[in-house]
């Protein structure tokens, strides 16, 4: 005979399973309205965000790495997560959850290309991480003024031409003079790049794609902890 707290606890557990299946098929209405039924059911803001709409976006970021789902449907799941958060935010403010940590992105000076930076915002969002995206066409002072202010745990930088590849190297360099680099993990990606280039110019790790970017910000982050 199954008692009255583990019949809730199989309830909210199913909620969290239709909200996961949810955000994956990019329901957005849906993924408000469970959203909405868990809090009235007395589940934790935390809970909902980690268990629900972060382990969502965790099975959307595995099945893009392994080219089960496309860009266009991780934009629609985001989006979906987004219609969750809108609901959420409000009393995750109270509840002292915690980010897995800050990250600042952006194109480099001379390069105006953003998909996949786009794409590597909406997955450190969905993974947890509180983003900014400073945009495209950013100058190294830009980089170094917003770690300045922002102190992050994260710096990731995007290039999609070979001619504006090099910044990226100048704004490591220029973090060193300042005494920002040390703590600071960099990542770096774009078509163009490789590895060998990325190590080269003073980065932490190369990241192919947005899946990678998110998996490789974990590791690296717990590794310093």
């Amino acid at each position: 005979m199954t008692s009255g707290s583990d019949a809730s606890h199989m309830a909210l557990q199913e909620l969290l399973g239709q909200l996961r299946e949810d955000l994956y098929r990019g329901r957005d209405g849906k993924v408000a309205e469970v959203v909405s039924r868990a809090l009235s059911q007395g589940m934790a803001p935390g809970g909902i965000l980690s268990d629900g709409l972060i382990a969502g976006m965790d099975e959307v970021g595995r099945d893009f790495r392994d080219g089960k789902l496309y860009m266009p449907e991780v934009l629609v799941a985001a989006r979906a997560m987004k219609a969750g958060l809108r609901v959420l935010e409000p009393h995750l403010a109270g509840s002292g959850a915690a980010t897995l940590g800050r990250v600042v992105l952006g194109t480099v000076a001379g390069d105006i290309h953003d998909i996949g930076k786009n794409l590597v915002a909406i997955m450190m969002e969905g993974a947890g991480f509180e983003v900014l995206d400073l945009g495209i066409d950013r100058s190294t002072e830009d980089f170094v003024a917003a770690v300045r202010e922002t102190r992050p745990h994260i710096l990731g930088m995007s290039a999609l031409l070979t001619t504006t590849m090099p910044a990226m190297g100048k704004v490591v360099e220029a973090l060193r003079t300042e005494g920002l680099r040390e703590g600071l993990v960099v990542l770096m990606g774009g078509a163009p790049l490789t590895p060998a280039f990325a190590q080269a110019m003073g980065a932490d790790a190369y990241c192919r794609d947005a899946a990678v970017a998110v998996d490789t910000a974990k590791a690296l982050l717990r590794g310093r902890e």
